[in-house]
């Protein structure tokens, strides 16, 4: 499957792209196949997205994508409210259609995936017009059906076997890649960089949109989002919705380093640059957690390292221009591309490893290459960069992106910027390879107990003994 950066950094609302952009796509993308309307969609919600929905507000993201809404443009304030309760049966009502829905959440997660969905047309008699449909939501707000699903995973596990790949429907691109190695072998083959390289095959799979110019405005788009959410995120106060009563700290964050910087306050430890990649990391999920537009980098609850190193990466080196924002997020996305094929960036799946890693190490590949650095040494930053997060839980207290998940996103991104400092210091060659880790962090997801990964039953969500409601909407 050829994985575009366009489609690894999509703009949506928060909390999260799995429980609530993917959602929200399934939803709108069900109703839109059917030929007319019915009088109610019935919607099961399995696994993980019943056992944190409430806490996600896949709820409320199920229900604006029956109504026809998309998570780019869709209003953050539309009705129902982020945080607002939603209830198990009513009308979804929006841009040019209204259609009548019925929610029911089981924990029991279907065979493909931990974030099942089941979506049935019915009639006013509450009979099935047609088979149900199962989707599932595999992280960073991409959406597959259950036959796609199947396909998916029978093509691995035939090429795992030694058989030939099951055809499909991919781009032929220039510069095929699924592993840091192939990657890492065209650009010694052609002497390309990796932008260079990925932006041919950019070219190629969005030439009927124009190429690089169309990949060029999505990611200029990105970038804008990103410092938009940043700007949201530091001029708003109050609490985060969810029940937790979690303060906005960016505001007083920012506030107090203006003050310092005004007062000319001496920065003795050296830390200056840190406080701030801490403030825009908290400035984003932030607004990630109070449902605001965030871009998925690669998914919500990861969504603040990137911009953060990014904002890093704008106030901290030199002659950076919007075109190496551009170079930072090509490469960022090779790096996610190559997570995504290889193991998973759904927390989910893989616990948080795969979400803040995933976010961590493409953050020190893009710095690296803003850095400068070589083909190989934006490979070992990347490698860095996932390692040191290996074995990461998801444990959302009271199934929100709240606690820990804030936080985490501060310190991923100090650790991306250490990552590609540290990658810089060598040439490159290193005893552990990207792919080993992305191995490795598959098979750590595998053995990890489910309460770890995205469910709220085990690690802090559990400690601090908040329960999670499971019933219906």
């Amino acid at each position: 499957m050829t994985i575009s950066v366009v489609d690894l950094f999509s703009i949506g609302i928060g909390p999260s792209s799995s429980h609530t952009v993917g959602p929200m796509n399934a939803a709108k993308s069900f109703v839109d196949s059917l030929p007319e309307l019915p009088a109610e969609i019935h919607v099961e919600l399995r696994g993980s997205l019943a056992a944190t929905g409430k806490g996600h507000g896949t709820d409320r993201a199920v229900v604006l994508g029956l109504a026809g809404y998309d998570p780019t443009d869709v209003p953050t304030d539309v009705d129902p409210k982020p945080g607002a309760d939603v209830p198990a049966r009513g009308t979804a009502e929006g841009p040019g259609r209204t259609v009548g829905y019925h929610i029911e959440m089981d924990p029991v997660s279907l065979d493909l995936h931990p974030n099942g969905m089941i979506l049935t047309p019915r009639n006013s008699r509450g009979e099935a017009l047609r088979a149900p449909v199962d989707y599932y939501s595999v992280g960073g707000g991409f959406v597959m059906t259950g036959d796609e699903l199947r396909a998916e995973k029978e093509a691995k596990n035939n090429l795992g076997s030694g058989a030939e790949a099951a055809s499909d429907d991919s781009i032929e691109v220039p510069y095929p890649f699924e592993t840091s190695a192939e990657l890492l072998a065209q650009c010694e083959r052609t002497g390309l960089s990796i932008v260079e390289l990925v932006s041919a095959n950019e070219e190629v799979i969005h030439a009927e949109r124009g190429g690089m110019d169309y990949v060029n405005a999505h990611l200029d788009a990105v970038w804008r989002t990103m410092r938009q959410c940043v700007t949201a995120g530091i001029s708003t106060t109050g609490t985060l919705p969810g029940g937790l009563d979690v303060v906005r700290r960016a505001p007083k964050v920012y506030n107090d380093l203006l003050d310092r910087q005004i007062s000319g306050a001496n920065d003795a430890g050296g830390f200056a640059a840190m406080e701030w990649v801490n403030l825009y990391a908290l400035a984003v999920n932030e607004e990630n957690a109070a449902g605001g537009r965030v871009v998925t980098a690669p998914t919500n609850g990861a969504a603040g390292i990137i911009p953060a190193v990014l904002h890093y990466a704008r106030d901290f080196i030199a002659d950076f221009t919007p075109s190496r924002a551009r170079e930072f997020l090509i490469t960022a996305g090779a790096i996610g591309a190559i997570i995504k094929s290889s193991a998973s960036i759904s927390g989910a799946e893989v616990g948080c490893q795969g979400e803040v890693g995933s976010a961590c190490s493409m953050a020190a590949a893009g710095l690296s290459a803003a850095l400068g650095g070589t083909p190989r040494q934006i490979e070992n930053a990347a490698e860095i960069g996932l390692e040191h997060n290996l074995g990461l839980t998801c444990d959302p207290v009271g199934g929100l992106v709240q606690i820990p998940c804030i936080e985490r996103n501060a310190i991923g991104a100090v650790k991306a910027i250490n990552a590609a400092r540290l990658a810089s210091l060598g040439t490159g060659e290193n005893r552990v390879t990207l792919d080993d880790v992305v191995v490795t962090m598959a098979q750590t997801g595998r053995d990890m107990s489910t309460r770890y990964k995205e469910t709220a039953t085990g690690g802090l969500a559990v400690t601090l003994g908040l329960p999670v409601n499971l019933t219906e909407c």
